[in-house]
């Protein structure tokens, strides 16, 4: 189920089935100054976002790319360098943020966490899609540097669904569990500050409802570098 901004149900486009033909045509723009759109993913930890995102590139024949992260913390053993983050030094990640080569950026538990430009600009330069998983934190920064940017929020059906769902990893201490619980009661507060909610409590249909926005903006919100 998607919702606007205003977390009132959405009507239109959105509500095209699958199987029509419009849903699949997507008319490209011919102008080169057209640039592609930068799309905005966020969601507490637990609702699902990864699997929508893997499912989403996956799935969509659009010219849509994920950007990849820089990140100071430490790499884990099957983590690769320039595909699951860009493995910085504190150092080098200061000095690259001196030189302004981040779109947003944020320190998390002691590391710092951004996106940078080189992920984005370039490719929507081409004319590509940019989807940007990043926190809420991050998405305030990139409206701010990209008022053209579009934002879906992802949401659980509620907390007690999405404790239950972190509790099922079994990846996590009692610790870890009650700090995410806390962090996504504060992001789902700010979730009217997207463009649009989508509530995942069917992963099928909140695929589909994220990939008809998604080709939304491909449709309608492209614009000029001019």
């Amino acid at each position: 189920m998607i919702f606007d901004c205003g977390l009132a149900p959405l009507r239109g486009e959105t509500a095209v089935p699958e199987n029509d033909e419009r849903q699949s045509k997507i008319e490209m723009p011919t102008s080169k100054s057209a640039v592609g759109p930068l799309i905005i993913l966020s969601g507490p930890s637990g609702s699902g976002k990864s699997t929508v995102i893997q499912r989403l590139l996956g799935a969509s024949d659009l010219p849509l790319r994920l950007s990849v992260s820089a990140s100071t913390r430490k790499q884990r053993k099957n983590e690769t360098h320039g595909e699951d983050y860009f493995f910085l030094s504190r150092q080098e990640f200061e000095e690259r943020l001196a030189r302004n080569e981040f779109l947003e950026w944020a320190e998390v538990y002691g590391n710092y966490y951004g996106t940078l430009r080189s992920e984005v600009e370039p490719y929507r330069r081409k004319g590509s899609g940019v989807l940007l998983d990043i926190d809420v934190q991050g998405a305030e920064q990139v409206r701010r540097a990209c008022p053209d940017s579009r934002s879906i929020f992802l949401a659980p059906p509620s907390l007690s669904v999405l404790e239950s769902r972190l509790r099922q990893r079994r990846t996590e201490d009692e610790a870890t569990i009650q700090r995410r619980l806390a962090a996504a009661e504060a992001e789902m507060a700010r979730q009217d500050e997207y463009d649009h909610v989508v509530l995942n409590d069917t992963l099928d249909r909140a695929v589909a409802d994220v990939e008809a926005l998604v080709k939304q903006f491909f449709r309608g919100k492209l614009c000029s570098t001019n």
